[in-house]
C-alpha cells in the first residue's frame, strides 16, 4: 500500500472511530448513585448507597439542628454539642468511641452547619455493624455529665478565641456577612453563640436539649460504600430501631425580607495587615429555576481563573492576588436549607479603594444583567459544575457523597435528587442567566463589608507626623 494511501485509510479510521465514539456515548447511560431510601417506624431516615469501589464503609449521621436553627436562649448549643457527642455513651467511656474507630484504622469527624450537625466515620467495611452499634449508643444515651458539659464549654469558648477572637481575619466574612446583610435573627446571630450563654448553659438545659433535637425523628442515617444493603438495614432496624421518637418543636421561621436597599458597613481588625472588602447578595429560594442560574453565575463569575472577577481584579487590574467567594462558604450550595448569601472576598492592597474595586464589580454585574451570556460561557461553566460536582461525588470514603444524600433525605425527603442535579443545571438557559443576574445582582440587594487594618493606619499616620 502506498503511503498516501495508508495515511488515507487510517484518517477514515479515525473518523469512522470518532463517529462511532459519539454514538455509542449518546447511548451510555448518565452516572447514577445507586439510593435506597427507607424510614424507621421512629422516623429515622436511612440512606443506605452501595459503592464496592474501595473496601471501606462511611457512616454519617446528620441532626436537623445547626447553629442558624438553635433556639434564641440556647445559642451556641449546636457547636457545643458536635463537641459533648465525643465524650462517652451508655456503653463506651469518655474518647473510647474515638479510639474504636482509630483502633481500627478509621478517621472520624463532626461539624456543625447552618442547619445541621453532623458525625461521621470512614472504617474498613467488616467493621460497619460495630459503628452502627457505636452510632445508636450515643443517640441512645450520651454521657451528659457536669464535668464533660464544663470541659466542653472551655474547649468551645477557647476554639472561639483561637479561630476568632485573635486571628487576623477572625470569622471575616462566613461569620461577619451574615450579621451585617441578614434581618431575621435566626440568620443574623453570632452562630458561635455569646461565651456568655455558654457559661450559663446549666445541665438541665443540656440534656433538654439533646433530648429533643438528637432524637431519631431529627436525623438521618446514611450509609456509603462497601456493604451488602439487606444486611445493613437489619443492623440498623436493630440498633435504632428500639430508640424513641420525641416531640419536637415547630420549625423556626428562618424566611428573610427582600432586601431593596444596598448595605454598607466597615470593621475595624487590629490584626489585619491590609485591608479587605466582602459583597455579598441575598440567593434565590433553593431548587428554583433562579437558583441553578445562580449556581452557574458563581461559575462563571468567581469560580477559576477563567472567571470573570478574576480577571478583572487579579489579571487586568492587579488590584489583588486571589478573589475568593461562592455559595454558602462553609459547604456547598447544596447543604442548606433556607435563605443564603453569594458571597465575594478579597484583600487589598492600602492604595486600592474599596470603591474602584466596586466599579469593577459593577461593570461585570451590569453586562451580565444587560445582555445574554454566550453559549461557549454558559457550556464552559456547566462543565465546571459537572466536574465540581463528581469532585464532590469522589472525596475519600464518598464523604462528598455522603453530604449530599443526607442532606437531600433531612431537607427534602428525596436523597434522589442527587441524580437529577445535572439536569437541572442543564436547562439553564442564557436568557434565565441574564434574568437572575438582573433580579439578584443588582446594588440594592446587596451588603458591603469592609475590613480595616487599623493598626497599619495608625503606624502610617504616626510616621507621616
Amino acid at each position: 500500500m502506498k503511503p498516501g494511501l495508508r495515511l488515507l485509510s487510517l484518517g477514515l479510521s479515525i473518523l469512522l472511530a470518532i463517529s462511532s465514539c459519539a454514538k455509542k456515548e449518546d447511548a451510555v447511560p448518565k452516572f447514577s448513585v445507586p439510593v435506597e431510601y427507607h424510614k424507621l417506624e421512629n422516623g429515622l431516615k436511612v440512606v443506605l448507597s452501595p459503592d464496592a469501589t474501595a473496601p471501606t464503609a462511611t457512616v454519617a449521621v446528620y441532626y436537623n439542628i445547626g447553629f442558624r436553627i438553635e433556639p434564641k436562649d440556647r445559642t451556641g448549643f449546636a457547636h457545643l454539642f458536635e463537641h459533648m457527642m465525643f465524650q462517652g455513651s451508655q456503653n463506651l467511656g469518655k474518647m473510647e468511641f474515638i479510639q474504636l474507630i482509630q483502633r481500627n484504622g478509621g478517621i472520624l469527624n463532626g461539624s456543625t452547619r447552618f442547619d445541621f450537625t453532623n458525625y461521621f466515620q470512614v472504617v474498613p467495611s467488616n467493621k460497619l455493624e460495630t459503628i452502627l452499634w457505636g452510632e445508636a449508643d450515643r443517640m441512645k444515651g450520651l454521657a451528659i455529665t457536669k464535668e464533660n458539659l464544663k470541659n466542653q464549654q472551655e474547649v468551645v469558648k477557647n476554639e472561639v478565641k483561637v479561630n476568632v477572637l485573635n486571628q487576623p481575619y477572625g470569622g471575616f466574612p462566613w461569620l461577619d456577612m451574615p450579621q451585617y446583610a441578614n434581618t431575621n435573627w435566626y440568620n443574623a446571630h453570632n452562630f458561635y453563640g455569646d461565651l456568655k450563654d455558654l457559661d450559663a448553659a446549666t445541665l438541665e438545659d443540656v440534656q433538654s436539649f439533646f433530648k429533643t433535637y438528637y432524637a431519631p425523628n431529627n436525623a438521618a442515617l446514611v450509609v456509603v460504600g462497601d456493604f451488602e444493603p439487606k444486611q445493613t438495614l437489619e443492623w440498623i432496624k436493630k440498633y435504632f430501631g428500639s430508640i424513641a421518637a420525641q416531640p419536637q418543636p415547630a420549625k423556626p421561621d428562618i424566611s428573610e425580607p427582600e432586601q431593596t436597599v444596598e448595605k454598607k458597613s466597615k470593621k475595624q481588625d487590629p490584626l489585619a495587615t491590609r485591608p479587605a472588602v466582602a459583597v455579598a447578595y441575598q440567593m434565590p429560594a433553593r431548587n428554583t429555576p433562579e437558583y441553578y442560574a445562580m449556581g452557574l453565575l458563581d461559575q462563571i463569575l468567581v469560580q477559576g481563573e477563567d472567571s470573570k472577577l478574576h480577571q478583572a481584579l487579579v489579571q487586568k487590574k492587579g488590584y489583588t492576588g486571589q478573589v475568593s467567594g461562592g455559595i454558602n462558604y462553609l459547604g456547598n450550595m447544596f447543604n442548606y436549607n433556607g435563605p443564603m448569601l453569594w458571597m465575594m472576598d478579597l484583600i487589598h492592597d492600602q492604595n486600592v479603594s474599596a470603591d474602584s474595586i466596586m466599579l469593577e464589580v459593577d461593570r461585570i454585574m451590569q453586562e451580565l444583567a444587560e445582555k445574554p451570556v454566550d453559549q461557549a460561557t454558559l457550556n464552559r461553566a456547566l462543565v465546571k459544575m459537572r466536574s465540581s460536582l463528581y469532585g464532590e461525588f469522589n472525596q475519600t470514603g464518598g464523604l462528598g457523597k455522603m453530604d449530599l444524600l443526607a442532606c437531600f433525605a433531612l431537607f427534602d425527603d428525596n436523597p434522589a435528587r442527587i441524580n437529577t442535579l445535572e439536569d437541572e443545571f442543564r436547562k439553564v438557559t442564557p436568557e434565565l442567566i441574564r434574568e437572575t443576574a438582573k433580579k439578584y445582582l443588582r446594588s440594592t440587594n446587596r451588603t458591603i463589608l469592609s475590613v480595616e487594618a487599623t493598626n497599619v493606619m495608625k503606624n502610617k499616620m504616626g510616621a507621616a507626623q
